[in-house]
């Protein structure tokens, strides 16, 4: 992903001793408009990065929980949606760039690392395939969209029970 973030965390790694440091981080809707992702209102995360530096390179271990609110993908409904969620990245120094899940290669000399990628693309892989409201999940939610999704669910026993002369002969066979 090429999008440049307008919100960026930088860390200095040349600046750091060897042992261990800490940062926090507030993540809010301006980090994911940065990245051109409008899918989330109401953003309140909070990632937590430490990092271990020894002499060979570093140890990055994120964690970021907090709520987003987004729409559910049955009912549109806004709601809360819970993240969390942790990334180790291990980060050392050679020839050329390279970057892979686990390991970032930075070339010699590199002064600061833009981590705010990395922030995002663990979120957003975090992120349920399908977004559901808890109120379906209970069956507390009382929607139209939900009322008409019930009314449209096929109905097997008509099936089976006869419903058509047709169905009835295939029964039949059964």
């Amino acid at each position: 992903m090429a999008m440049k973030s307008k919100h960026s965390c930088l860390i200095k790694p040349l600046n750091l001793k060897n042992g261990n440091h800490t940062y926090k981080y507030k993540i809010d809707n301006k980090f994911f408009e940065g990245f051109e992702y409008l899918d989330f209102e109401n953003v309140q995360l909070k990632t937590f990065l430490e990092i271990k530096k020894i002499d060979q390179g570093f140890y990055l271990i994120f964690q970021t929980k907090g709520t987003v609110r987004v729409l559910c993908d049955i009912s549109n409904e806004l709601f809360d949606l819970p993240i969390s969620c942790s990334l180790n990245l291990n980060i050392k120094f050679g020839q050329s760039y390279f970057d892979d899940d686990e390991i970032l290669i930075l070339p010699y000399g590199t002064n600061q690392i833009d981590i705010s990628k990395y922030i995002y693309e663990m979120v957003i892989l975090s992120l349920p395939i399908k977004k559901m409201h808890p109120g379906i999940i209970e069956g507390s939610l009382n929607s139209d969209i939900l009322q008409k999704l019930d009314f449209l669910k096929p109905k097997k026993n008509r099936i089976l029970s006869g419903y058509h002369p047709r169905w009835k002969k295939l029964k039949d066979l059964l």
